[in-house]
């Protein structure tokens, strides 16, 4: 039972108020269990994640409108926060952001999160909380980012809270700094029609410990039990509305609020995950409906969203609270941002621009689609972010090489394909065995970058974009490999090397806390796997290829190799258990290659870049978990 109302009852004449008490005590006689009585009230919550520094919109996106494959320019901040704004007038409005701001463009490589905390300010937020890749540049970058949210200067005013329950930063460090407030609250509390609304952050933990570069001393502690304290302390303050903004991914999303009780809605990030049907325009999206209803600890209505990722969708969910203070019901959509402008291929099958009556008809039907969002760009974030996109245009608009076809991204094979929506030649990426063409091809940079190395690994979630066929410039580099890793080369016998690839593998199949991000990719190295097998038993067939003559020989489990990684794959990141006592003990050169920079070396001496041959792929025979044969 709750025990907190969250609002004050209004005086009331006495003799009403006789009656009510009498009324009460005939209900207590009937069987009530006296449960005190909410006002009902409704909230409405718009929310994004995962936006990855993805500023500029994505031009050329083929979507399917109208039944017809359209080329569209998908999502864009600016047109985030013209939608936001556009909301202004929804009632009992909360704005969120599920973390993973930061990293994962040019924006980040060269401002750190400032250019991001601007837009950010553009749509001022009433939470954030802090994902994972926050912290791929330690506390301290982390910190910076979050002090560009909070400069008056940078449009700071909006006062958005950093939210993570489960994160703990040592005193004296950038988070905890000593003589000043803490950078992270456990939750914050906002007044909705005169209603107290608790919003806790949480983060996901042992991805971000092994999978990013926070501080040592910084504590990553159990979500659930995190999550609970800060729920059972807004209890304990009279709170009974709960919005639990995760950083957990979809399925741990479900299966956290099952474990807690008092929580009513789940607004997530992580898994990228689009849900709700977005097949009448030919977008892949998750199994999951938009918002998903699971249960709490409480057997009480939980709603669940999640909008995507890269700034091209958002969510708008509407909650209705009932007298008893629980979620009577729950509604809303994601929907994609796209602009106004349109192509279709001509009659020789080139794009071409809609004429100005057909584009004026697309965007009448489209304004009452389900799915999509005709977007005008907020010309003052436009402006704003016009001031950062000048400095690094330059930058971007080197061109480095070409694509001869497309390198599909898998993180998986036989995984979700919504990583290459959009991207022509990629359509069936998943249904192969040979997985991700993209983390194929930068495996085959780092080795050509390595005069040492045997063969070359690369953690599938390292590689972050597929790669369209056509002209490669130095943003695609930098977009495809955002961090700022470098290549070290360890010696490593044939038997460790099958160890770590089987570690890379249990990350996503065995651990409590899955990432698909750990699978790995190799360059002069491949295999057989059966990942409907147990650990220890799904590679076979692994063989080496000889670097001067080309020849494939099985790997010799006594054998010295030389192995050329990233740092954070060779320093046990991923989950990679074997490698990390290996580089702890300094088997290992330290090439200080950047690796985004060997991919760009790989690019300009190739020209040309397109698919390895078939027998060069890391991936030769693959069953899934389900027992299937990838072909």
């Amino acid at each position: 039972m709750h025990l907190h109302a969250s609002f004050s009852t209004p005086r009331r004449p006495l003799a009403l108020a006789l009656m009510g008490a009498l009324t009460l005590g005939l209900a207590a006689c009937g069987g009530s269990d006296d449960a005190p009585s909410f006002k009902t009230i409704e909230l409405n919550i718009a929310h994004i994640n995962d936006h990855h520094s993805q500023l500029d919109a994505f031009a050329g996106t083929e979507l399917t409108l109208d039944g017809v494959a359209t080329q569209v320019e998908l999502g864009g901040f600016a047109r985030q926060t013209a939608v936001f704004k556009s909301l202004a007038g929804t009632p009992n409005l909360l704005k969120l952001h599920a973390g993973d701001a930061i990293t994962g463009s040019l924006y980040y490589t060269f401002f750190k999160g400032k250019a991001d905390a601007q837009m950010m300010n553009s749509i001022c937020f009433d939470a954030f909380v802090p994902g994972n890749h926050e912290f791929d540049d330690g506390d301290g970058v982390f910190k910076g980012f979050l002090d560009a949210l909070a400069d008056p200067a940078n449009g700071g005013n909006c006062k958005t809270p950093t939210l993570s329950a489960n994160i703990v930063p040592q005193a004296g460090t950038p988070l905890a700094p000593a003589g000043a407030p803490a950078y992270l609250q456990p939750y914050t509390i906002k007044k909705i029609d005169g209603v107290d609304v608790g919003i806790v952050g949480v983060t996901i933990a042992a991805k971000t410990m092994n999978s990013s570069r926070p501080l040592a001393t910084t504590q990553f502690q159990d979500e659930a039990k995190a999550a609970q304290k800060a729920i059972d302390d807004l209890k304990a303050k009279g709170v009974r509305h709960i919005v639990l903004m995760s950083h957990l991914g979809y399925d741990n999303d479900k299966q956290i609020a099952a474990q807690l009780t008092d929580v009513d809605v789940v607004i997530g990030g992580d898994s990228h995950t689009l849900l709700g049907d977005f097949k009448a325009v030919g977008v892949a999206s998750a199994t999951g409906t938009y918002p998903t209803l699971v249960k709490n600890k409480s057997g009480e209505t939980v709603c669940i969203g999640q909008a995507w990722e890269y700034a091209k969708a958002y969510g708008l969910m509407n909650v209705k609270f009932n007298a008893q203070g629980s979620v009577a019901s729950c509604a809303g959509k994601t929907q994609l941002v796209i602009g106004d402008s349109f192509k279709r291929k001509d009659s020789a099958g080139a794009w071409q621009p809609l004429a100005d009556a057909d584009r004026a008809a697309l965007v009448t039907k489209l304004a009452s689609h389900a799915n999509v969002k005709v977007v005008t760009p907020d010309a003052a974030a436009t402006q704003t972010l016009s001031g950062y996109a000048s400095q690094v245009t330059a930058q971007k608009a080197i061109t480095i090489g070409t694509a001869s076809e497309a390198l599909c991204l898998m993180r998986v094979p036989g995984g979700s394909n919504s990583r290459n929506t959009g991207v022509a030649g990629c359509e069936t990426a998943n249904t192969l065995a040979r997985g991700s063409d993209a983390a194929q091809v930068v495996a085959e940079a780092f080795l050509r970058a390595s005069k040492r190395a045997d063969f070359a690994l690369q953690n599938a979630g390292g590689v972050r974009t597929p790669i369209a066929a056509g002209s490669l410039s130095m943003n695609t580099a930098f977009t495809l490999l955002p961090f700022t890793n470098v290549l070290v080369e360890m010696d490593l016998k044939g038997s460790e090397v099958i160890a770590a690839l089987e570690d890379g593998v249990a990350a996503h199949l065995d651990a409590a806390v899955p990432s698909d991000g750990a699978h790995p990719y190799a360059a002069g190295l491949r295999w057989d796997l059966d990942m409907s097998k147990a650990k220890g038993q799904r590679f076979s067939n692994v063989q080496v290829r000889n670097k001067t003559t080309g020849a494939w020989a099985a790997i010799d489990p006594a054998k010295t190799y030389v192995l050329v990684t990233n740092d954070f794959v060779a320093a046990g990141g991923d989950g990679y258990a074997t490698l990390k006592p290996v580089y702890t003990a300094g088997r290992y050169v330290n090439t200080y290659l950047l690796y985004t920079q060997s991919f760009v070396d790989y690019v300009i001496a190739q020209g040309t870049i397109a698919r390895p041959k078939a027998a060069d792929y890391s991936h030769q025979k693959v069953i899934t978990k389900a027992g299937v044969a990838l072909p």
